[in-house]
């Protein structure tokens, strides 16, 4: 009897298993809700994109932004690219 039982456990098998893992399923969700409680509602974090927009907001609240330094001084300060090293520079 046990090998008519097999084989038919073997061709039948999604339509056994299935329901078998669904009960499983449900009584192991059901169950973890009922140890870990209701889920608390978390507060919602920003995004490190927001975070930087912020933060530039906040630099920005105690400067005047209509006095920027011009084109010409920053590029005193910038380095000499390595390629422009061996050229003559005019005086």
């Amino acid at each position: 009897m046990w090998p008519v039982i097999w084989g038919a456990l073997r061709a039948y098998a999604p339509y056994v298993t299935f329901p078998v893992a669904l009960v499983v399923g449900t009584i192991g969700y059901q169950l973890e809700w009922f140890i870990r409680g209701t889920p608390q509602q978390t507060k919602e974090e920003l995004s490190i994109l927001e975070k930087r927009e912020e933060r530039a907001l906040q630099e920005a609240a105690g400067r005047d932004l209509t006095q920027v330094i011009s084109l010409k001084e920053k590029l005193e300060f910038t380095p000499k690219a390595v390629l422009n090293r061996n050229r003559q520079e005019k005086s």
